[in-house]
């Protein structure tokens, strides 16, 4: 189902549809909760947990709604346009599918991939049974994931799995460095290897622990940390990818933030950088040169042509009239 474009009817609906247009600098990303029509306590415990880890860009509805996300994705669209949400996670539980997380990613309100994650009953424990202190609303947590699976080249439910969890947790970028005060939790999210079995895939294990910094004496601090929930395992149900065409539009660079090729600077065959200067005309008339004491002129010539210019120049090389006697001026005689 395409949603119709709203046309503006007055100056603040236009401002509010400008926002939702695609921008040079996003926003971060809005992560929408919902709960399926036969979604159990066990599944509405893990997103209760989740969206404290999310807040405050998180936004959670209690009221059950009719969607089937792998049958028709219409539901999830319209809801992604009408809360300006990118991420969206939306809990159920049937017979085939227990305690089901399905962990969906829009681009421009249309639906990109999504992954369904199946929670292990007997392995959860929520955030509530942790006795341990929480960190504040909004810090954004150190991420951490381990396995093989996680790193693969080719493309498998585990590269989605990582994906998505990047976006689910990143937060706001950060503008310049990070203050190392403000990492007060970590997300450890790790797989073993496959089974022997070649159907069977190891699940995925959700951890969450406090980090305390203390120092010991030495220049490096000492980091400790403290399990605080909440724990959980799931199982990797289905998932469906991005098409090709779409996820490269989703991909593509704005024009804003493109880097501009300098220009008359390239790099050779070797890897060294090279570059190329033009240089004005240059009037070497006016070139001031230093001024070094070798090459000034000595006292005596200046006095030799003062002398010249004052009798004159006969144009015959030689100064003075030689007929009265007079010796030529410029020229010294030696004195025996």
């Amino acid at each position: 189902m395409s949603l119709q474009k709203v046309k503006p009817r007055n100056a603040r609906t236009k401002r509010i549809l400008e926002k939702r247009d695609p921008q040079i600098h996003e926003n971060p990303k809005t992560t929408l909760f919902l709960k399926g029509t036969s979604c159990s306590s066990l599944a509405s415990l893990v997103l209760t947990d989740l969206h404290s880890l999310k807040r405050p860009q998180a936004i959670k509805f209690t009221k059950k709604n009719a969607i089937h996300p792998f049958d028709d994705a219409s539901s999830l669209e319209f809801f992604s346009a009408k809360n300006d949400a990118a991420l969206l996670l939306f809990g159920n539980s049937s017979k085939k599918r227990p305690h089901s997380i399905t962990l969906a990613r829009m681009f421009d309100h249309a639906l990109l991939d999504m992954l369904e994650l199946l929670v292990v009953p007997d392995t959860l424990r929520t955030l509530a049974q942790f006795k341990t202190r929480k960190p504040a609303v909004g810090l954004r947590p150190l991420l951490a994931f381990s396995g093989a699976a996680f790193e693969s080249p080719v493309a498998s439910p585990y590269t989605l799995a990582r994906s998505l969890f990047i976006d689910l947790l990143r937060g706001e970028e950060a503008a310049g460095k990070v203050d190392v005060a403000g990492l007060q939790y970590l997300v450890h999210i790790s797989t073993a290897e496959a089974g022997s079995d070649a159907g069977e895939m190891p699940p995925i294990h959700f951890r969450v622990y406090l980090l305390s910094t203390k120092r010991a004496g030495g220049k490096v601090p000492r980091v400790e940390v403290e399990e605080m929930g909440p724990r959980i395992d799931f199982r990797v149900g289905r998932t469906r990818v991005a098409e090709p065409d779409m996820m490269k539009e989703a991909l593509k660079t704005p024009k804003g933030l493109e880097a501009r090729a300098k220009k008359n600077v390239e790099t050779d065959l070797m890897g060294d950088k090279v570059g190329r200067i033009h240089m004005g005309k240059q009037d070497l008339g006016k070139m001031q040169t230093r001024k070094m004491k070798g090459l000034k002129r000595g006292r005596e010539e200046f006095e030799g042509e003062d002398a010249a210019t004052m009798v004159g120049d006969t144009g015959d090389g030689i100064d003075g009239d030689e007929e009265d006697g007079g010796v030529p001026v410029g020229k010294k005689e030696r004195v025996a």
